[in-house]
């Protein structure tokens, strides 16, 4: 079994303060704790080295990213960063959104469940590792909607955001898209992108309240 790293005790206490209810009963880590511990374990019996990365859980081989755990309103996730490369013979991957292209996720809602699936959890992260080592690599196509560039690097260098952002409808992408893309200043661009963020992770469009 791999090494606990403190650093996510904290996240398991506090939340991953990417949002207006980080260490206050709000946070959804607080709702689903005992299933992010579950997985947790079972990640870690399966060697992977466990980090903290974009303020969240991340599990790596060989420092390549492999997979994170995460907490959001209905359920807590196993999200893979290469998932849509698996071959998920169990039909229980889901796409953060519909423009989603690499990540996948398995989601839980209960420590019973986690229990339950214990093998095949493992089956998948047993082939995710192999995929990774293997060298494989996602093609991505190129988004319908014209993105600024600073925003494809975000979308990039975060996974988390990545997934966040996806997890929009497209008409709440395509608002935050027209909107970042605006400014003639890459400066603007990024601070607006800074600015929405915690608006992004909460599910929010650019005028929902």
């Amino acid at each position: 079994m791999s090494i606990k790293n403190p650093k996510v005790d904290l996240y398991l206490i506090d939340g991953c303060g990417r949002c207006k209810y980080y260490a206050t009963p709000q946070c959804k880590v607080h709702d689903w704790r005992n299933a992010l511990i579950a997985l947790r374990s079972v990640v870690l019996e399966c060697g992977l080295t466990e980090e903290l990365k974009w303020s969240m859980p991340v599990y790596t081989v060989d420092d390549r990213n492999i997979l994170m755990i995460a907490a959001f309103k209905d359920n807590c996730v196993l999200s893979f960063f290469k998932g849509s490369l698996l071959t998920d013979p169990a039909s229980v991957l889901q796409k953060p959104g519909e423009s989603s292209q690499a990540g996948r996720f398995f989601k839980f809602t209960s420590v019973e469940e986690v229990l339950e699936q214990d093998n095949l959890i493992r089956q998948y992260i047993a082939e995710a590792v192999a995929i990774e080592k293997s060298g494989a690599k996602v093609e991505f196509k190129k988004n319908p909607e014209p993105m600024p560039t600073e925003l494809e690097q975000k979308l990039e260098d975060d996974p988390v955001f990545r997934d966040a952002f996806y997890r929009l409808t497209p008409g709440r992408q395509r608002g935050y898209i027209l909107f970042f893309s605006q400014p003639k200043q890459s400066a603007t661009r990024m601070s607006r992108i800074e600015k929405c963020t915690p608006r992004i992770f909460e599910g929010k469009g650019m005028h929902d309240y």
